[in-house]
Formats: C-alpha cells, structure tokens, sequence
C-alpha cells in the first residue's frame, strides 16, 4: 500500500435504493410520494425570475425557516433547515455525537445511522426490536453517547406511542435524543410537543415524503435554539449556501398550502388502508403500518422472488 492510501477515510457506504427510469411504476423501495407537489410551486416556478439564479441564497434560510415554524407554531429560532433530512441528520451526528460513549439506535432500522456513525469515527451500539418488532424503551436506560430512532420506523412501518418516546427521553437527559419522524404525517402523533418540554430533543421532518418534494431535498428539525444554534454553526463551518434559492422559494408555497398537503396525505392513507385490506387477502402478514408503506411477508412466496418477478414484468413491458 502506497503511503498515501493509507490516509484515506475508508468507509462502507450507503447504497441508495434503486431509481428505474420507467414510468407509471410506484417505486417501493424509496417511498416516494404518488402525488405531485402543491398546484402553488408551479405558480412559484413561474414567477420566477430566472436571473436571480446569478445571486447566491440566503445562508440562514430565514423565509422558509419563518414558513415552517409559524405553521408548526415554533419560534424561528427552534428551526433548522438542511437539504433533505439526511443531511439535517447528518449534521446532528456531527454535531451532537461526540462522546467516547456508543450512541444507540436500533437493530433494524434507517441503515444510515450506522454509515454516518462510521464516517464520523462514533462509536455505536443496536438495541434489537421484541418479537414484533417494536422498540423497547428499556434497551435505551443504559449509559450512552445519544439516542436516534425513527418513529415510525423504516422498514418495519410501525409507530411507537408518544407516551414511549417521552419514557426513552426521560432516562436520556445528559445527551441529545434525536426521534426522526419521515413519516409521521401518515399515522400518530409527532414528539413536537416534547421540544418546549426537554432542551435535549431534536425532531427531524422531511418535505420528501408527505409533502411531495423529494426532488427538491428540504428536511428540518426542531430543538431548543441553543442546538439549533449549534447546528448552524457546524453547517456554516461546513457549506454556508446548502440551500438553493429554488427549493427555497418552492417549500415555502409547499408549506402554506395546508389543504393541498391534508388532502393528499389523507389519500395515501386511505390507499395503505386498502391495500393492507387486499394484501390480507392474497396470504400477505405485516405489523401495522402507519407510514407510506407496508412491512410485508407473504406465507408461501419469498420476498426475492416477488420482486424479481415484478422487476422482470415491468422490464419486459417497458
């Protein structure tokens, strides 16, 4: 090995799920939205003035962090905005995870957490799911480094009751908890309200799967401003324009239309609804989905081969 290669951060990284080009498919593996954005951001895109581009965006994101907190009843400065809730989870890692303590999150869970945990040298520890594969409060009382689970939970769809997430930030006060809700707008009630409760919380949203915005790469979360604050200070160290004037101007008109955005959520869990109802029908078991997706194993036919089956199907015919 030549000197330099030993110098180089070798990690495993994460692979995104597949994108085919097709059309008219529902792509299951990244949980997109089946619904357009709002009416009101091809509105926005119209009235664009295209020159503006020259000019660099606001780096603090100070209309589309005022849109987002007055909707959610938040103080601007409780409000942080990053490019799609990856980042913005990222940036908590980096930020918050830095005790020589494992941080914990679960077995099966968001594969991401284990590669950022890796990139940034965090030592970290899976708690494993009970039998149904929920989380166990319990398994988060040891002496750790922080806290991160989804709610709901990827890829097992399932939520945990806010009673549940509060017990887990109870018994976890010296070190930041961080709940990551992508999908909450589909089922439960969000750990918001626990922000103006516990100075330690952050609660991290995404435009990318409830709002229909997963081409634009908005994501945000909630804290005490003193996190938020040290957040913008490791995104200002790191990239002070992460947010383009485009999406900015698009996820502002995505949050004002609360109507567009409840409309279409109601669909897509009346859709899960059904289909949980159907699936039920042709030998399909799952837990009980809240999110924009289903968890499911059929009695007699594997996973692999209704997938390949699928794939080779819709390969063929397009």
């Amino acid at each position: 090995m030549k000197t330099w290669e030993k110098n180089i951060r070798r990690v495993e990284p994460y692979v995104p799920g597949e994108q085919p080009k097709v059309k008219d498919v529902v792509k299951l593996n990244t949980n997109e939205n089946p619904y357009p954005p709002t009416p009101k951001v091809l509105e926005a895109a119209e009235r664009m003035n295209i020159s503006d581009l020259r000019l660099y965006p606001d780096p603090e994101v100070t209309d589309l962090v005022h849109a987002i907190a007055a909707y959610y009843g938040m103080n601007d400065n409780q409000v942080f905005v990053g490019v799609g809730s990856d980042d913005v989870l990222s940036m908590c890692f980096l930020t918050f995870f830095n005790s020589d303590k494992p941080i914990l999150f679960p077995n099966i869970s968001y594969s991401f957490y284990s590669v950022w945990a890796d990139l940034y040298r965090i030592p970290y520890e899976k708690q494993p799911l009970d039998k149904d594969f929920n989380i166990i409060p319990e398994d988060y009382y040891k002496e750790n480094g922080g806290v991160v689970f989804p709610n709901p939970n990827a890829p097992t769809a399932l939520y945990m009751e806010l009673d549940k997430v509060e017990d887990i930030i109870k018994h976890n006060q010296d070190v930041v908890v961080i709940v990551d809700e992508a999908y909450i707008d589909f089922g439960g009630k969000s750990a918001m309200e626990l922000v103006n409760k516990y100075e330690n919380v952050l609660v991290v949203q995404t435009f990318s799967k409830s709002r229909a915005m997963a081409g634009m790469r908005i994501g945000y979360c909630f804290g005490n401003p003193e996190l938020i604050k040290a957040l913008n200070a490791v995104k200002f160290s790191f990239n002070s324009y992460t947010m383009n004037r485009t999406s900015i101007s698009y996820g502002i008109e995505s949050v004002n239309d609360k109507e567009y955005f409840e409309e279409c959520v109601g669909k897509i869990v009346k859709t899960r609804e059904n289909a949980k109802e159907r699936l039920s029908q042709l030998g399909f078991s799952f837990p009980d989905s809240k999110a924009n997706f289903i968890f499911a194993t059929h009695k007699s036919v594997s996973a692999k081969e209704i997938f390949e089956k699928l794939k080779a199907f819709f390969t063929f015919r397009y």
